[in-house]
């Protein structure tokens, strides 16, 4: 896979007319085929139809359909959010949340996201926004695993979306009858929160973690 065409601006044409197609535009194009019927449905053949245009057409822009992923990645997560001036806590709650809801908006980029494929500047700069919050007192490795480990757990959330509310209406509706014979599910199910708050709690815990671990280390 070519990965230039992320990292280098094409040049535009000093003469003539502006080209009618765009990386941007066909990006688009390809996530509101992504958003509406998943990833899978996306090809050249079809981005180039709802374009308008012939697929040779989308050719002189990228490479294929796994740069168009690629790029749809970089166009779909966009860019990081703004963690200056915030205590290390608050800016990496702040980052995943904000890398949550984007999941949440296209679920199909958690597939794009997986793999052996190109990664963006747009991709790379959420790492470099979340590392340079990081307090000193880690190696670099623990640095890079403490940030996995954060995305990890928002990935693992954004993959059950909805779907933990639908477990937890299943749950209770079999224990209606049958409680006394898992009576730890019933008893912890009868004094759960919310269904939504697996996300917070887990996220506070690793954060939780990475604190016990600098202070032990001062």
């Amino acid at each position: 896979m070519s990965v230039e065409f992320l990292w280098h601006e094409r040049p535009k044409p000093a003469r003539g007319p502006k080209p009618a197609l765009t990386l941007d535009r066909i990006a688009d194009a390809a996530i509101a085929i992504a958003d509406a019927e998943g990833l899978a449905a996306v090809s050249m053949q079809r981005v180039a139809a709802d374009l308008g245009y012939t697929k040779m057409s989308l050719y002189r822009y990228l490479p294929g359909k796994a740069e168009l992923v690629a790029a749809m990645l970089e166009r779909g997560i966009g860019p990081a959010p703004d963690l200056s001036d915030r205590p290390w806590r608050a800016a990496l709650t702040a980052w995943a949340t904000t890398l949550l809801g984007r999941y949440f908006g296209h679920a199909w980029s958690l597939e794009a996201s997986t793999g052996n494929r190109a990664i963006g500047p747009v991709e790379l700069s959420w790492m470099e926004s979340a590392l340079k919050v990081l307090p000193d007192g880690l190696t670099g490795g623990e640095r890079m695993d403490a940030i996995a480990t954060i995305a990890g757990h928002v990935r693992a959330i954004a993959a059950q979306k909805g779907g933990e509310e639908q477990l937890t209406a299943a749950m209770t509706l079999v224990l209606r009858e049958h409680a006394d014979r898992f009576p730890a599910v019933a008893a912890a199910l009868a004094d759960a929160g919310a269904p939504d708050q697996a996300f917070t709690f887990g996220l506070d815990r690793i954060l939780d973690g990475l604190e016990v671990l600098l202070e032990r280390r001062v």
